[in-house]
């Protein structure tokens, strides 16, 4: 086989283009950053035509980017399997030697280390919720943040929503997929869904788009559910909501790292995420779930409401160990 001359930053393009029929807006995004790296060391190397992979120079990535980013060993197994699609995709299209991405190397975690990852306990999520409660109440801050806890969404569905997606009768909120529109959601019409909410949640939302919700639309018109006065939040701020309202000092006033907070770079408006206790919005839809099973909410109704699959569920977010696990089981079993 006669391979093709391709330059990196033309073959990653190629690539995501190709991917964009069969995967959502948020998995190319993702595969555009991690690829993004990929693509630098290639530049610092010389490297301009992809012809030239070998294994020995991918295993050599893979050592660049353990010595430039600490990646912990999930995000480096994220960093590599993307790799290797990519690497795999190179091979349809005569870019790489063939089966080279079986030379693309990553992780074996544990199921421990599968499992962890960053949480917010119910204490914290309580005590961020009643500082935002009585201080900020019904903003932009509160709703993200009181949305994420209670319906355990993920952030590409909090940005995707709509006014019209929340039904006050009904006390329920409407997930969409709406790609043509620009907010794909995760498991595109798969994860489509309708979402109960409680009385005080309906409140804060009635209350925010009532009083404090700036009446802006997007580009195609849509009146998104979280807005600014330049019309639909990016994602990037809800993230940056989440860091700067699980930041300790925020609700105590105290740093438990012994910072001091005058000089902390934390502490200021626009780096919240160098705080070592502050957290993403994944951490909300994690520690939410973690604490439902162990309230006993029975694992086909998380499944529903947060759209994964039982298994993952089990897998990633139950935290109980085999024994409590057993004595549920008992519970419902013991009348039959």
């Amino acid at each position: 086989m006669e391979l093709e001359p391709i330059e990196p930053t033309e073959a990653v393009e190629l690539y995501l283009a190709d991917r964009e029929t069969e995967v959502t807006r948020a998995t190319i995004t993702s595969h555009k950053y991690r690829l993004g790296h990929f693509v630098r060391w290639c530049d610092q190397n010389g490297i301009e035509n992809l012809n030239a992979l070998t294994g020995r120079k991918l295993h050599e990535y893979r050592q660049w980017r353990r010595d430039e980013g600490e990646l912990s060993p999930a995000s480096e197994k994220t960093q590599m399997d993307t790799l290797r699609v990519f690497i795999r995709w190179l091979e349809t299209v005569d870019g790489v030697e063939q089966d080279l991405h079986t030379k693309v190397r990553s992780p074996d975690l544990s199921g421990e280390e599968k499992s962890r990852d960053v949480m917010l306990d119910k204490e914290r999520a309580d005590r961020a919720l009643e500082y935002l409660r009585k201080y900020k109440y019904a903003s932009r801050q509160h709703v993200v943040l009181t949305l994420l806890w209670h319906t355990m969404m993920r952030v590409g569905a909090l940005h995707a929503l709509d006014v019209g997606d929340f039904n006050e009768e009904e006390q329920s909120i409407e997930v969409v997929h709406r790609p043509e529109k620009d907010t794909s959601i995760k498991n595109a019409e798969r994860g489509e869904r309708h979402i109960g909410l409680s009385d005080e949640v309906c409140t804060v939302l009635v209350d925010w788009i009532t009083d404090r919700r700036p009446d802006t639309t997007d580009e195609h018109g849509r009146h998104p559910l979280i807005s600014s006065e330049l019309g639909r939040v990016h994602r990037t701020t809800l993230r940056r909501d989440c860091y700067r309202y699980t930041r300790p000092c925020v609700f105590t006033d105290e740093c438990p790292h012994d910072r001091k907070i005058s000089d902390c770079d934390a502490a200021e408006h626009d780096h919240p995420y160098e705080c070592p206790s502050s957290v993403s919005p994944h951490a909300f839809r994690r520690g939410a779930l973690t604490h439902a099973l162990n309230s006993e909410v029975p694992e086909k109704v998380l499944s529903d409401r947060a759209n994964l699959s039982e298994s993952v569920l089990d897998e990633f977010y139950d935290n109980r160990s085999k024994q409590e696990r057993m004595e549920k089981r008992r519970k419902y079993l013991n009348h039959i």
